[in-house]
C-alpha cells in the first residue's frame, strides 16, 4: 500500500508524465523494499503553490506505508528530495514531505483491510 502524492508548482506535459510516474513507482518501490505491484502514485502539477512567498518550483510530498520506519524518514527525505531534484529541478529546500504509516485496521483495500 505504500502511496505516494506529489504536488507541484511545475506543469508537466501530459506525455511526459506516465513515464514520470514510472520512475517514481520504481523509486518508492525501491526504497521501502516493497513490491512495485502494490505502488500507488497520485501527481497532481501545474498546483498553485506559494512557498516562502515565492512561487519558484516546489512541492509538497506525501509518503504512506504500513509499517514505515520512524528511523529512516530522513533516509527517506533525502532520497525523494534528490530525486525531484533530478526529475524536475526543485531544490531540496523547496520541498515538504509529510510521511504517515496508518496502522493496518484503518487502510482498505480488495474489499478488506489490511
Amino acid at each position: 500500500m505504500p502511496t505516494l502524492r506529489l504536488l507541484t508548482n511545475i506543469d508537466i506535459a501530459p506525455e511526459a508524465r506516465p513515464a514520470l510516474l514510472a520512475r517514481a513507482s520504481r523509486r518508492v518501490a525501491e526504497l521501502l523494499g516493497k513490491p512495485e505491484s502494490y505502488v500507488l502514485l497520485i501527481l497532481e502539477p501545474g498546483r498553485d503553490l506559494l512557498f516562502g512567498g515565492t512561487d519558484a518550483p516546489a512541492a509538497y510530498v506525501e509518503l504512506k506505508s504500513l509499517g514505515l520506519p520512524e528511523a529512516k524518514t530522513p533516509d527517506y527525505s533525502n532520497a525523494l528530495c534528490a530525486w525531484l531534484g533530478e526529475e524536475l529541478a526543485i531544490a531540496p529546500e523547496r520541498v515538504y514531505i509529510e510521511f504517515a504509516a496508518p496502522p493496518r485496521h484503518l487502510f482498505g483495500w480488495n474489499g478488506t483491510t489490511f
